[in-house]
């Protein structure tokens, strides 16, 4: 099978090709741009399959397929968790939401694997992706959540959340007024519920609010560490791949 990568952040690329060496998939080649990308695809055979990031340094990366018809399948590797999914679905595509987990690596590849050969060109209608992402379909979001505190419900009001986080398999909201509530919920399942504008995935472990984070400091390795008024309990560390789309996030 010929893979290809195209990803911006080398580290991620490099992870990325690691990962699927693992899996016994050999990546040919790794782009980083939406020009590298056109450039290639004019000069070279199409792959079997494509390891897509969505935001490249010099566009989305979907101005390729503007000027190159894509002849690959292709899997999305992307930081939009948000309003991009169900037309992922739709399109009969699959999708990895960074930092890349192992196991969903695994599962795309064997989906892809399971295709019949006849099958394996996947119909994509760009434009309506594209659109989704920049005009996003308006939605509810969760404004409130509730705790059992002993045998009462604690109602917590989104807006006061300084961050979500898992701990010991359970799933924390911690509020302005330094408090910690329990949840009956996952972060994944916080993915779909929470407003974008205002909460970020920072790694596997933190659901981050930007209406309450009071400072953000250089820490090891490339990575970001974030400061609240109120929860102390943990430090809260930006993981290194997602550093350059909290940046983008924060502004």
């Amino acid at each position: 099978m010929n893979v290809l990568i195209i990803e911006d952040e080398k580290p991620a690329a490099r992870r990325l090709s690691r990962l699927l060496s693992e899996l016994e998939l050999e990546v040919s080649t790794m782009l980083h741009s939406v020009e590298e990308s056109i450039v290639w695809f004019q000069d070279n055979p199409h792959p079997d399959l494509i390891f897509l990031d969505i935001q490249l340094s010099d566009g989305l990366s979907f101005e390729i397929f503007d000027v190159v018809k894509v002849k690959s399948a292709i899997i999305f590797t992307t930081a939009y968790d948000e309003y991009a999914l169900q037309a992922f679905k739709l399109n009969s595509i699959d999708y990895l939401l960074k930092p890349i987990d192992e196991e969903e690596l695994e599962s795309a590849v064997k989906k892809y694997q399971n295709f019949k050969p006849e099958n394996q060109k996947i119909p994509i209608d760009f434009n309506d992706i594209k659109n989704l992402l920049v005009n996003p379909l308006e939605r509810e979001y969760k404004k409130r959540f509730t705790a059992k505190v002993g045998q009462h419900l604690k109602i917590i009001n989104a807006d006061d959340v300084e961050c979500f986080y898992s701990e010991n398999k359970g799933t924390y909201a911690a509020t302005s007024d330094g408090r910690n509530y329990l949840l009956d919920t996952t972060l994944e399942q916080l993915e779909e519920e929470l407003v974008p504008q205002s909460f970020f995935r920072i790694s596997r472990k933190f659901y981050v609010n930007i209406n309450h984070i009071a400072d953000i400091i250089s820490y090891t390795n490339s990575r970001l560490q974030i400061k609240f008024n109120h929860f102390k309990e943990h430090e809260v560390i930006v993981s290194r791949e997602r550093v350059r789309d909290f940046k983008l996030w924060l502004e």
